[in-house]
């Protein structure tokens, strides 16, 4: 059975390179796509994907708070945070403190493939400004 991947972004653009991305990996199928926060959190809870990635900007509900709702329902749902921006050691404690397992730079396709594969493994992936990581 295929290891379900929910892509959330506001970016169609992201959302067709990550998909893209995902599907040409083997044993990887992406469920379905959202927009916002909220398309987000209903989709998670009805399809019950294996990993959630989710964009920190997007409109209504943010990529911060939709996560705080999926896990509220599923804690045990590994969830990927995607920034436009670098991610910042105050970036990746706030997401860790969410519930975040690990959070990325979209820009760098290569790191979020290798997100996601850490996240399958049940191991913590941060990758910070100036490639600094956070302990697991």
């Amino acid at each position: 059975m295929p290891i379900r991947l929910l892509i959330a972004d506001d970016d169609p653009t992201i959302r067709l390179l990550l998909r893209r991305l995902f599907e040409h990996h083997a044993g990887w199928e992406v469920c379905d796509e959202c927009a916002n926060g909220s398309e987000a959190l209903e989709k998670a809870l009805k399809l019950a994907p294996d990993i959630v990635i989710l964009d920190l900007a997007m409109p209504g509900m943010n990529g911060l708070q939709a996560a705080q709702q999926i896990l509220r329902i599923n804690p045990q749902v590994p969830i990927l945070l995607l920034s436009v921006q670098q991610v910042s050691r105050q970036l990746a404690e706030a997401a860790r403190n969410i519930g975040f397992r690990g959070a990325v730079t979209k820009g760098n396709g290569r790191e979020v493939v290798e997100g996601v594969e850490t996240l399958l493994r049940g191991e913590s992936f941060f990758v910070l400004t100036q490639t600094e990581d956070i302990p697991a």
